[in-house]
């Protein structure tokens, strides 16, 4: 039997630019810590990869961070102190989007060879359809443009780890099986949604959220370091339903040779 790859969907922010999916974290940061209630950068990156507006009301529920906004404000947090941290989030990252836009190593390469192998090329996001915007201008300039782009918008708010964006995919690419596609992203709700969605799930490892590290950090750590943290990443993609992971975009490409090798019965 011969598995034939249809079409690759992907994430953006830290799959295929912005190398550490930095351009969200920094403003979750300020605006918890305007509202009074500081957060770490490791409890604003969990909810990573979700619709922004859940994303936050996720953060909310965290037990540390409901109970330090109830000690602050003298009440539990309220769906209109979501709302308000949303409004406060999306002005605050409309200002520096543009400058996170830049493609990651590899990617428009791997992209080109798909497309060249007769691959459609898709894509979600936890970003709104006015942010993608700003973003796939950008990055069109930059060398990587999509065949096809799902937000929730699309999707009556229903973002990951709903599968529905990448339904919409599937759906513009007239694929008749969810078997003939593939999902690479950086974080678990990637993982999430391309499982609910019955596809393939690949996290790809360096340069992700669940990593965390700039490009230049990154870089700098002596080899055994990187090496750690590539294995303790891996691990929280398989733990989170990923049924592959790869270090660098690059690595796509064997990997899907791989899964189309004929299998012997």
């Amino acid at each position: 039997m011969n598995k034939q790859i249809e079409a690759v969907i992907f994430d953006w922010a830290g799959t295929t630019v912005d190398f550490g999916c930095f351009a969200p974290v920094q403003v979750f940061v300020q605006i918890f810590e305007q509202a009074g209630v500081p957060v770490t950068i490791e409890e604003a990156r969990k909810p990573m990869g979700m619709l922004k507006i859940d994303h936050i009301r996720t953060m909310l529920e965290m037990p540390r961070i409901s109970a330090a906004f109830e000690e602050v404000h003298g009440r539990p947090f309220t769906e209109e102190d979501v709302q308000t941290l949303y409004g406060q989030f999306e002005e605050a990252l409309m200002k520096t989007l543009a400058k996170y836009t830049d493609p990651i190593a590899g990617v428009c390469e791997t992209v080109q060879t798909l497309r060249e192998q007769g691959i459609k090329i898709g894509s979600t996001t936890g970003y709104t359809r006015e942010m993608m915007e700003v973003v796939t201008r950008e990055a069109k300039k930059k060398g990587y443009a999509p065949d096809f782009l799902a937000t929730a918008d699309d999707t009556n708010q229903f973002g990951r780890p709903y599968p529905y964006m990448l339904f919409r995919n599937i759906e513009a690419f007239q694929i008749q099986s969810t078997k003939s596609v593939v999902k690479v992203g950086d974080t678990t709700s990637d993982m999430q949604e391309a499982k609910n969605a019955g596809v393939l799930a690949i996290g790809v490892i360096v340069g992700s959220s669940e990593m965390g590290y700039t490009e230049a950090e990154y870089t700098a750590l002596p080899e055994d370091e990187q090496r750690k943290l590539i294995e303790a990443t891996r691990k929280k993609f398989e733990a989170s339903g990923a049924d592959y992971t790869i270090e660098t975009m690059p690595d796509l490409l064997p990997l899907l040779e791989q899964i189309a090798q004929p299998v012997m019965l």
